[in-house]
């Protein structure tokens, strides 16, 4: 069986933050975090905006790109760090808001990994025979836990969501390889704070471990799809910093213009990075029907993995 994506959405924010919204309260400028990170701008969700909210305007729209009736999805995955409540999960107030059957729903905490763990986990479960359709959807309001004294880290991160519908696909199409792994010995370099739960990373630490695992895991997953880097149409890394994202592209050994670069305008969006980016790319034409592509991540955790796979119903 040949799972893959046959339906996408995604919503961000109306609220563009500038690099030069930052100056005005941080000593900081757009010149530095432009070089730094690649940022220009990044979204942020109203006040009385949730996550819950993003993730049912962008899982509305990926039902409907996949022309099925919401009656068949079967299952609700959500990825998110900063879901509305410790729980109910956002899953369950999916299922509750879209209108669903009363489906198994849950979400992942993988942090930006999120959705790629997500997505193999959906495949799961349809391989299997479980379930038909998966709804998977990436979402984060990072802004309610970045903490705007800081600007080491509160420049990085934006807002907003992106789903996709999982299914069967046609022969040729769907996931190629998938690769999963964790490394819990740096978990004390990116997490929430006890006392507060605003968002606390060592950055340089953090910068090594990107580099180093994001090449990896994007090589191993294209070889064991039995393909070569040449063969890639295009590259979607996980959207947290410029100089990671080309380090992983050149360690791959794909061409610049193969690479999707959402960054300037999102930021850091974490579990919503990916497939957002993928949106962009199939709005762009750069990404369609039978293109090879390979997505790749890490995250808080930290997580990282990687998949390759064929797009197209």
């Amino acid at each position: 069986m040949n799972i893959g994506i046959v339906g996408i959405g995604g919503y961000v924010p109306e609220k563009r933050m500038t690099n030069h919204d930052f100056e005005k309260f941080l000593d900081t400028s757009d010149e530095w975090i432009t070089k730094m990170t690649g940022i220009k701008e990044r979204r942020f969700a109203a006040p009385d905006e949730d996550t819950s909210d993003m993730a049912v305007r962008a899982a509305e729209r990926a039902i409907e790109d996949a022309g099925i009736d919401k009656n068949e999805i079967d299952m609700v995955l959500v990825a998110t760090s900063t879901g509305d409540h410790r729980f109910p999960s956002v899953a369950c107030q999916l299922q509750e808001r879209l209108g669903l059957r009363q489906v198994p729903a849950m979400d992942q905490l993988a942090a930006c990994t999120g959705f790629i763990y997500s997505m193999v986990t959906a495949q799961q479960f349809i391989q299997t025979g479980v379930c038909k359709y998966v709804l998977v959807v990436g979402a984060e309001k990072l802004s309610k836990i970045a903490d705007m004294t800081d600007r080491n880290t509160a420049i990085l991160f934006g807002d907003g969501a992106a789903a996709v519908v999982m299914g069967q696909v046609g022969e040729g199409h769907g996931i190629k390889d998938f690769q999963l792994g964790s490394d819990g010995t740096g978990g004390e370099y990116l997490y929430d704070r006890k006392e507060d739960h605003m968002l606390a990373m060592n950055g340089r630490e953090v910068f090594k471990f990107a580099v180093r695992i994001m090449g990896d895991m994007a090589q191993k997953t294209v070889s064991e799809a039995g393909l070569e880097p040449d063969d890639i149409d295009m590259f979607i890394p996980h959207q947290a910093n410029i100089r990671i994202m080309e380090s992983s592209r050149q360690r791959l050994g794909i061409a610049k213009e193969k690479m999707s670069v959402t960054v300037d305008r999102y930021g850091n969006t974490s579990a919503a990075s990916i497939p957002l980016s993928l949106l962009h790319e199939l709005e762009k034409g750069t990404v369609k029907e039978g293109s090879k592509i390979v997505l790749v991540g890490f995250g808080g955790g930290l997580t990282y993995g990687a998949i390759t796979i064929v797009y197209g119903k």
